[in-house]
């Protein structure tokens, strides 16, 4: 499991604009990395949507934000034009980097095998992990205020 302090594990993935986005692209930003099971489904929606409402805070936060999930990049497109959310989303159609931030489900609802769980991470400028809040239960959603006050202290 990923603690507080510890480097973050470094990726490059696909956005839905099929660019590669890498931890590295942030380097002197904070980054709120969100991970999630699905696209379309209710509760991802709601969270991300929260995010969308809410984004000018963490942009006065110095923080950008990507979501991750294992869907494939034309879905995360779709999604992200229909919820017009500002930020990437990004594809781990691979699942690497969801087991990498031990953010992973090997059996997910319906038998369905390897699947994002919902997961947030705040990430420093140097590329530290700050926050870290893993869920088992893909019904609950990341506690917002947490990753408010910890990026006030950074």
């Amino acid at each position: 499991m990923l603690t507080i302090g510890q480097k973050a594990p470094d990726f490059t993935l696909f956005n839905t604009a099929r660019k590669e986005v890498s931890l590295h692209d942030f380097q002197g930003k904070n980054l709120i990395i969100l991970f999630f099971p699905m696209a379309f489904t209710s509760v991802c929606t709601a969270e991300l949507c929260e995010m969308r409402d809410n984004i000018s805070v963490y942009a006065d936060l110095n923080a950008a934000v990507v979501g991750i999930s294992v869907d494939s990049p034309f879905t995360l497109a779709k999604f992200k034009e229909d919820q017009q959310l500002p930020f990437d989303l990004l594809s781990d159609f691979n699942k690497e980097v969801s087991q990498a931030y031990d953010s992973y489900y090997k059996t997910f609802v319906m038998n369905l095998k390897g699947v994002s769980k919902r997961s947030a991470f705040v990430i420093d400028q140097n590329g530290v992990v700050q926050y870290a809040e893993v869920l088992e239960s893909a019904g609950d959603i990341p506690s917002f205020q947490a990753i408010q006050e910890t990026l006030k202290r950074l």
